[in-house]
């Protein structure tokens, strides 16, 4: 396998660095910023942050130049990856919309909501999250119950949505609704709608996370309003949306590898500066398992990256990713939280206690659920990679499982 990659790919990195260097927030780099203490201010951060990468030409390189992006190739958007995972640059407070709705409004959706939203997504204008999982319906999701129900010229929209990431900022939802019931397949009868999230009937729950972190949501509709020509394809045909879109968000799993490489080398250094935890031979042995660990991880990115280069589309192969690097995040942290003694239960930041360890141990548990549970990879990797037969009764019952 050649690693290497040509000159127009490293020009591109060359780019990159020299941008982020001239635009990150001034401290970013030498470890001195401060973020934003309150929630208003730490999102505002965010989506000055977003429009920075606008105006640069970084918000979605893959999307097309008519769409606001460069026709990137997959290698030139590893690279970007790679270069914001290598100095931490601020996450895209618009992931869902600039990975997910908007490359899914790109390929199947109307003029009018290409028009209407596609360029607002980039700029970060109207923030996006992604109206899915329900408390009976999160892996299964043909077995939502959230209705929409014709009236004259509009839908009347019921039901509740869980684990809403960015529900309390976002503008608009990409709501997956039954429309229909077909009891024999359980994934016809749904139907895909852009909701505006400003609207009488829309009531939004936070969910604290252990970290103290509000990113989730529960959120309930009471005869909430959509139009004909908020419906993203056809009626009753959503599902076929809906796996469009969950494809482009799995396809996002290699900017959590790079970072993932980035926090391992953290970690490396942290242990330099401590002869307590550097010296331990059992320490120093589980360092080297995890090295070996993450290095494999990556490299079977590649191998599986090479094999979407060829056949032009991922495939299966992202399901390995995807369980590798949320189940590596999770083990490498934990590992971290058990070599820092007493420290490790000091998850309050203060002036002499940095929380960087034990905030990514806290949220690490997420990345095995968010995006589809390990358990699902596994079904997806069994079957589809390695050949097993399906599980009997699941193909019995209909259920279709992401």
């Amino acid at each position: 396998m050649d690693f290497a990659f040509t000159e127009k790919e490293e020009a591109f990195r060359l780019e990159v660095r020299s941008w982020l260097e001239a635009n990150l927030p001034q401290g970013w780099l030498d470890g001195t910023y401060k973020q934003p203490e309150t929630e208003e201010g730490y999102i505002q951060f965010l989506k000055d942050w977003q429009r920075k990468l606008y105006e640069g030409g970084l918000a979605a390189i893959a999307w097309p130049e008519q769409f606001g992006g460069r026709n990137a190739t997959l290698m030139e958007e590893i690279i970007l990856q790679q270069e914001m995972a290598r100095v931490k640059a601020p996450p895209i407070m618009n992931y869902v919309g600039t990975h997910m709705v908007g490359p899914t409004l790109i390929q199947l959706g109307t003029e009018q909501q290409r028009q209407e939203h596609v360029e607002k997504i980039l700029t970060g204008e109207i923030i996006w999250c992604q109206g899915y999982s329900e408390p009976n319906a999160g892996s299964d999701l043909a077995a939502i119950q959230t209705r929409a129900v014709k009236q004259g010229d509009k839908w009347l929209i019921n039901g509740q949505k869980i684990w809403t990431s960015y529900g309390h900022v976002a503008d608009y939802c990409f709501l997956l609704a039954r429309t229909s019931i077909v009891p024999e397949k359980k994934h016809k009868g749904i139907t895909v709608f852009l909701v505006d999230m400003h609207q009488p009937g829309i009531e939004v729950v936070p969910i604290i996370s252990m970290d103290g972190k509000h990113d989730f949501n529960e959120v309930f509709f009471t005869d909430v309003v959509a139009y004909d020509h908020q419906i993203v394809g056809a009626v009753d045909e959503g599902w076929g949306v809906t796996m469009s879109l969950l494809m482009h968000e799995r396809t996002g799993i290699a900017g959590q590898l790079f970072v993932l490489q980035q926090q391992f080398q953290d970690f490396v250094e942290m242990a330099k500066t401590n002869a307590a935890i550097i010296t331990n031979p059992i320490v120093r042995q589980k360092m080297i398992e995890l090295y070996a660990k993450t290095k494999g991880a990556l490299f079977g990115y590649y191998k599986n990256l090479t094999k979407q280069l060829k056949q032009g589309y991922p495939g299966a192969e992202s399901s390995m990713d995807k369980m590798m690097v949320a189940e590596l995040t999770k083990e490498l942290f934990g590992f971290i939280q058990s070599v820092q003694g007493p420290e490790a239960v000091l998850w309050k930041e203060s002036a002499l206690h940095d929380t960087y360890w034990q905030n990514n141990f806290l949220s690490s548990f997420g990345l095995t659920i968010g995006g589809g549970t390990s358990e699902i990879q596994r079904n997806t990797i069994g079957e589809r990679i390695l050949g097993l037969p399906k599980d009997i009764s699941r193909e019995k019952a209909g259920n279709q499982v992401v």
